[in-house]
């Protein structure tokens, strides 16, 4: 019973330990993507922006 315990006890902490590798490889390509496109990014917003000023909203 102490051996299935512990079977259960590393299996849970490999997922979540996997869980948060992911989270982490997430994190890194939404970065990743924002520094490449940023220029594009901030004209959209900045184009975005202005229409809603032009518009009075």
């Amino acid at each position: 019973m102490k051996r299935l315990r512990t079977k259960i006890a590393i299996l849970l902490g490999n997922k979540r330990g996997m869980e948060m590798v992911q989270v982490a490889i997430l994190v890194a390509i939404a970065v990743a993507v924002g520094i490449i496109f940023k220029s594009s990014i901030v004209d959209f917003v900045n184009k975005i922006f202005g229409k809603l000023n032009a518009a009075n909203f």
